[in-house]
């Protein structure tokens, strides 16, 4: 009722322990999942940091010298950093020659940054492929999405009782929303929201290629619901074949 910060659910959980009615135990952090966690940590900060320094050279370009701005301006992302990243700055000591070694400088960091980033999504795969291989096989499931389940439960995910637990640990447990003689329920706004969103990425997937996900979402909203409650009711679902995939 008062929101959902971190500071508030550290407060709780604080609050639960000294009252002695705290009963889930801890995540435990000394397996491959703690592998998994380390390594996305690695690979979003990677991806904030090559997003950062794409917009810093566009804004770099948007004053560059009109002849060199229009030799580069119908350039996607890609061949833009491969051609910038081959720039010559020359020894002019000007402006022209500023912008194009900073170009050069701003590509290259993105380069690194993709290479990086290549890297640890290997990683990343390796370590789901070695403890959750299941997972990979799983329609709408890439390696990040297993891997942002997989840290959600952590390293020993017997610690959830049942599918229910785990719905509600992501935010897809339908929750009582009923107002005077009108009986509906809605989705928890709690839970882990990264582990939410991973479950709607699948959704959202599943509802675009597969035929099944198509036809479950035509019964449901055939049956009276709204497309947003046929969604919601997919990912509860989702999250309860979810389950015995990621206890292995």
């Amino acid at each position: 009722r008062r929101g959902k910060t971190d500071a508030i659910d550290a407060e709780s959980a604080a609050r639960a322990v000294l009252a002695g009615s705290a009963q889930a135990r801890a995540k435990s952090a000394d397996g491959r999942v703690e592998m998994l966690r380390i390594f996305k940590l690695a690979k979003d900060s990677a991806m904030k940091s090559r997003t950062q320094a794409i917009n810093q050279l566009r804004a770099v370009l948007v004053n560059a010298d009109p002849s060199l701005r229009e030799s580069l301006a119908s350039l996607g992302v890609i061949r833009l950093v491969e051609r910038c990243a081959r720039l010559l700055p020359g020894t002019g000591g000007d402006a022209l020659a500023a912008t194009k070694y900073t170009l050069r400088l701003l590509a290259r960091r993105i380069q690194h940054l993709s290479a990086e980033i290549d890297d640890l999504q290997l990683q990343i795969r390796e370590v789901v492929a070695a403890h959750r291989p299941e997972l990979l096989d799983g329609y709408g499931l890439g390696p990040d999405t297993a891997a942002t389940l997989l840290i959600t439960v952590g390293d020993n995910p017997d610690r959830l009782r049942s599918e229910g637990s785990f719905a509600s640990l992501c935010g897809v447990c339908p929750v009582e929303a009923s107002s005077g003689n009108t009986s509906r329920r809605r989705l928890s706004r709690g839970g882990d929201r990264r582990a939410n969103a991973a479950i709607y990425r699948i959704a959202l997937s599943r509802m675009r290629w597969d035929p099944r996900t198509k036809a479950y979402l035509q019964r449901r909203i055939a049956e009276g619901k709204t497309k947003r409650e046929a969604l919601r009711c997919l990912k509860r679902y989702i999250a309860r074949q979810l389950y015995p995939l990621l206890l292995g």
